[in-house]
């Protein structure tokens, strides 16, 4: 249970329902208006409601010993540690595991494998097209498996990967990165989406004006917007997750961050929950005080996905005749390039949600005046502005994005 970050007795109610025959984890979640008590008392009445819903799966013992294989370890981990992911990377762990472990050297024994051969098993890969980065992933998923067996085998097993190197990709096979796109091209995509959509439009907009991540523009409620200060709060994050997506907590302290918003950023997402009020009258329903901004739901129950976001935006991209290797999350490196010249280094970190910046958490509420400046000079790039020079760059600034 937990109060709902600037709501008063206001509470998000979160029920353990097990797993479900695909071991995969369920919650129950619920918004519940009232005192604490109360709220304490709805958790009780809930989980005696949803208990049994889903059965755990049975456990199964691994005997750590020469037999152990790579598979045995992973399923192992994944029954005691995966939980502690987000579903995003699960899903990707099982992919990988699935498209090139499980049937292959997954079967192995973890004592009768050596370097040279985990090796070997990574030149393969290679020679099969697999990208440098998804074989950096294989072995990083590898030589957790095999740490964690040693430890549970009391070390009587090996860690075979641990000393292991990867082939090397020449640098034409290495992919291209993603890059930040020219002001021009962002323009270009904003006029499209709009055209598109309302509502995606306006998504567009917020990612471009606040360099915020997909899955956390999908988790904006209306009750994180503070119309007057003109900002908005990001605590929260949409991920994909088996079965549809899933609201979570951000990862890292440095993602809970009230940014300031340009007022055309402003006027657009005002425009859309006029929109969204009207749509949802249509529909003889009522917009939740805490729906979320960019649901196609009437009353904003939902949150959008974000994969459905990422898929639009690349038919919006090809409307706006913009180069391909430009992409959703693109926006965000845009945000980070044109900030560059215009606030230090520390709060550009603090705005982007970047905790590997020593202490920029601990500087957002300072710098709050500094925040409002990037905001008020992204949005004048958006409407059309020309970028202009606001001063020399700080010392020790980059225009490096992750």
């Amino acid at each position: 249970m937990r109060e709902k970050s600037g709501q008063k007795n206001v509470w998000e109610l979160r029920i353990y329902l097990g797993r479900d025959e695909h071991d995969r984890i369920k919650h129950k979640s619920v918004t519940f208006r009232g005192g604490k008590r109360t709220a304490e008392k709805e958790l009780t009445r809930l989980a005696a409601t949803y208990e049994g819903t889903f059965v755990s799966t049975p456990e199964i013992s691994v005997r750590w010993g020469e037999t152990t294989t790579i598979n045995d370890a992973l399923e192992a981990w994944s029954r005691n540690g995966w939980q502690d992911l987000s579903p995003t990377t699960v899903r990707h762990y099982r992919e990988l595991w699935d498209g090139h472990i499980r049937k292959g050297i997954g079967r192995r024994a973890i004592a009768s494998l050596n370097p040279y051969e985990i090796e070997r098993y990574f030149r393969r890969l290679k020679d099969a097209g697999v990208g440098l980065t998804t074989v950096r992933h294989i072995r990083a998923l590898l030589n957790r498996a095999c740490r964690l067996a040693r430890k549970w085998s009391a070390n009587t097993l090996p860690n075979p990967v641990v000393d292991t190197e990867l082939p090397v990709w020449p640098l034409a096979e290495r992919g291209t990165s993603v890059r930040s796109p020219e002001l021009a091209e962002v323009q270009a995509i904003l006029t499209a989406a709009a055209k598109f959509d309302e509502r995606f439009g306006a998504f567009v907009r917020l990612v471009a004006a606040t360099g915020m991540r997909r899955g956390e523009a999908c988790a904006l409620r209306w009750t994180d917007i503070d119309w007057e200060a003109g900002t908005v709060v990001v605590d929260e994050s949409i991920v994909a997750a088996a079965g549809g997506a899933e609201v979570k907590s951000p990862k890292t302290r440095a993602s809970i961050r009230r940014l300031a918003l340009d007022a055309g950023t402003l006027a657009v997402l005002r425009s859309l929950q006029t929109g969204q009020e009207e749509f949802a009258e249509a529909c003889e329903a009522r917009v939740a005080a805490d729906g979320f901004v960019f649901s196609y739901e009437p009353g904003g129950a939902q949150p959008p996905h974000p994969d459905t976001m990422s898929h639009m935006f690349t038919k919006v991209r090809k409307q706006a005749r913009v180069a391909s290797d430009v992409h959703l999350h693109s926006l965000r490196h845009f945000q980070a390039t044109v900030i560059d010249r215009i606030v230090p280094e520390r709060q550009k970190q603090a705005r982007l949600g970047w905790s590997t910046v020593h202490m920029a958490r601990h500087y957002t509420d300072v710098v709050a005046g500094e925040d409002l400046r990037a905001a008020e000079h992204v949005g004048r790039l958006l409407e059309g502005g020309e970028e202009s020079m606001a001063g020399e760059p700080h010392v020790g600034q980059r225009s490096e994005a992750s």
